[in-house]
């Protein structure tokens, strides 16, 4: 049991400490992952409040999942989304699959699902000096192997779940559990932030098994308001540091 302790304290250590790309060494990375529909009203006005809302509230990275938006609708949003973001003191905007939208709205990154351009190419690509240095390159995936491939691959970091149970990874089977997600961690160096079912509740699990910072959507779109956001967020980073050895 000591052996176990020890290790997955080593394990979340070197997730916090040694971020290839990704700033704040040392506390866990929080992320917000957009889903409208699931809002009371789904418009990308709303959306951006709740962007605004969570970046106030010290998230880390804003995703934008919106699927169903055109390119030309997408792209305004993520403009839009990078301003308020950034406005907040928000390290950066994340836009999903399209990486002509992410260059274009100026964001920090594009995230690559399994129906995306394939990370060996979007990284070979960005690596040769078409986008900026800072620009990340995320990976969702389902399995150890799948994080072991995006990480040869050159991904910057990994979603990596469900973790939990969650309607909007139902789709993807059952979920991973904390014993497969501190499997992940360990066998790779790039991070990897754990998502679905996550909140405010679970997410010290995930962190202590080694996670590089946690994803969520409801936790964001359902919150009471900014000052409870900021709270739940705070309280992750803290355990972050924890871990980290700076707390």
């Amino acid at each position: 049991m000591r052996f176990q302790a020890a290790a997955e304290f080593l394990l979340s250590w070197l997730a916090l400490n040694f971020l290839p790309k990704l700033s704040k060494r040392g506390q866990a990375l929080v992320f917000f992952v957009t889903d409208r529909k699931n809002l009371p009203t789904a418009s990308p006005a709303n959306l951006l409040g709740k962007i605004r809302d969570a970046a106030v509230a010290g998230c880390d990275f804003v995703h934008i999942r919106e699927k169903d938006l055109n390119a030309q609708a997408l792209l305004q949003l993520a403009r839009e989304a990078v301003s308020v973001a950034r406005a907040a003191g928000s390290q950066g905007v994340i836009v999903n699959d399209r990486l002509d939208v992410a260059l274009a709205a100026g964001a920090h990154g594009v995230h690559l699902g399994g129906v995306s351009l394939a990370a060996d190419d979007v990284t070979r690509w960005a690596s040769a000096g078409r986008a900026p240095a800072d620009f990340l390159v995320g990976v969702s995936c389902h399995s150890l192997e799948d994080a072991q491939g995006a990480e040869k691959d050159g991904a910057d970091y990994v979603f990596f779940g469900p973790v939990f149970d969650t309607p909007s990874k139902r789709s993807f089977g059952l979920p991973q559990g904390l014993d497969r997600l501190r499997e992940a961690c360990r066998a790779v160096k790039i991070p990897v932030v754990a998502i679905g079912g996550v909140n405010e509740k679970n997410a010290s699990e995930c962190v202590k098994a080694g996670a590089a910072g946690i994803a969520a959507i409801r936790m964001f779109q359902e919150a009471a308001n900014v000052e409870s956001l900021r709270t739940a967020i705070s309280r992750i980073h803290a355990v972050g540091r924890e871990q980290a050895g700076d707390g």
